[in-house]
């Protein structure tokens, strides 16, 4: 897992190259919202289980089927199945949030994860419209908190939401 300060070292050494104007604008950026990030991720981590739970009710409010018989999130099992993905889209989400990179997404939660939902008949819509009510919940979160400009709390939701996308074509 990387973050925003080491892939970037990594790309300058890997150039043999000193840091340039962008670089150093690049770990600028980064750190003024560093404690922005961490405060968001707190206000996200405080009320993970609240997230969850409310997005969960939103989901299935929009998506009535799938709580209905024949429906992926149909039974006690399933339904608890899809909470506890949520949650660790949620968690992974808030560890890329920090690190201002989105690296640990590809690594622990989007590698094979269309060959397991294709293999268990999970439908990856509803799995993208609970990550996108998620993402509005967690700013909105991020902004009770006092977090002035919460646009970086979409980046990991966003890029978690078009990666399944762009692999359910």
């Amino acid at each position: 897992m990387r973050d925003a300060v080491t892939t970037l070292i990594k790309n300058y050494d890997v150039a043999g190259k000193y840091f340039d104007r962008n670089a150093i604008d690049s770990l600028k950026s980064y750190f003024e919202t560093g404690t922005a990030r961490v405060q968001a991720a707190a206000a996200i981590n405080s009320n993970a289980a609240a997230i969850v739970k409310q997005a969960g009710s939103r989901l299935f409010e929009e998506l009535p089927e799938l709580i209905r018989p024949g429906g992926n999130a149909y039974t006690t099992r399933r339904y608890a199945a899809c909470l506890r993905d949520m949650d660790y889209y949620l968690r992974y989400a808030t560890y890329a949030l920090v690190a201002a990179n989105m690296n640990v997404l590809d690594e622990r939660v989007l590698q094979g994860l269309r060959e397991t939902y294709n293999s268990l008949g999970v439908p990856i819509s509803p799995t993208v419209r609970g990550i996108q009510i998620m993402k509005d919940i967690a700013r909105e979160q991020a902004a009770a908190a006092g977090v002035a400009n919460t646009a970086f709390v979409d980046e990991p939701f966003d890029y978690i939401t078009r990666e399944l996308s762009e692999i359910d074509i």
